[in-house]
């Protein structure tokens, strides 16, 4: 099944912003963008350190997860499936050259992943949200 969207994002549904910053101050900025928004940090994976701990070593790149019921749950409402997509989820990482990024799933993805109905808008207004505050961290 071929999926076809209007989005700025990624062949895969995600969206790679190049920040200004090192791995450090792009994660703080991230954090501060999602509490300026009003939204919930629900945790913080740190696959850098998990692969130490494993004695294994890696870039940094850390998941954050977040979000607000009222932006997904009407999602989840309309294509229960989806909730293994919410809550929303932000990848800070290095790559080889040491340059950072934030990358995440669009909403327009999500939406077209579970053949949403009816939540165009709201999937708008996420993606709009989601591109601000990626653009905090990284700008």
């Amino acid at each position: 099944m071929a999926i076809s969207w209007n989005s700025g994002a990624n062949e895969d549904g995600m969206q790679d912003k190049a920040s200004n910053f090192g791995f450090q101050e792009t994660q703080a900025r991230l954090e501060s963008a999602l509490k300026e928004k009003g939204l919930t940090l629900f945790a913080k994976i740190d696959h850098a350190d998990g692969a130490q701990k494993a004695g294994l070593s890696m870039r940094p790149a850390t998941v954050t997860i977040f979000g607000n019921p009222k932006g997904g749950t009407p999602f989840m409402v309309a294509a229960p499936k989806s909730a293994i997509d919410f809550p929303l989820k932000a990848l800070v990482w290095e790559n080889a050259e040491g340059k950072v990024f934030v990358s995440y799933n669009t909403l327009d993805y999500i939406v077209h992943r579970h053949d949403i109905i009816g939540e165009d808008a709201l999937a708008k207004k996420l993606d709009g949200l989601l591109d601000a505050i990626a653009k905090a961290a990284t700008e």
